[in-house]
């Protein structure tokens, strides 16, 4: 019997995406929505860098004000 564990998304991992107006660029915002009280944002050019962390009624509000 193996005693290998797998990593899987759950609530802790961050699971970024790219925007599609990036256009496959990597020069871009990510963001990880799967969080359930906190929506992290993060340039895709440094991965490992800081990330702003916004609430999810936050980051609601700032997506409908670009619109």
């Amino acid at each position: 019997m193996s005693n290998t564990t797998h990593p899987t998304p759950d609530a802790v991992t961050p699971m970024w995406h790219t925007s599609s107006y990036s256009g496959g660029q990597g020069n871009c915002v990510e963001v990880a929505p799967n969080l359930p009280h906190l929506v992290p944002v993060r340039d895709s050019k440094r991965p490992a860098g800081p990330a702003l962390a916004f609430s999810p009624d936050a980051w609601r509000a700032f997506v409908a004000d670009l619109g």
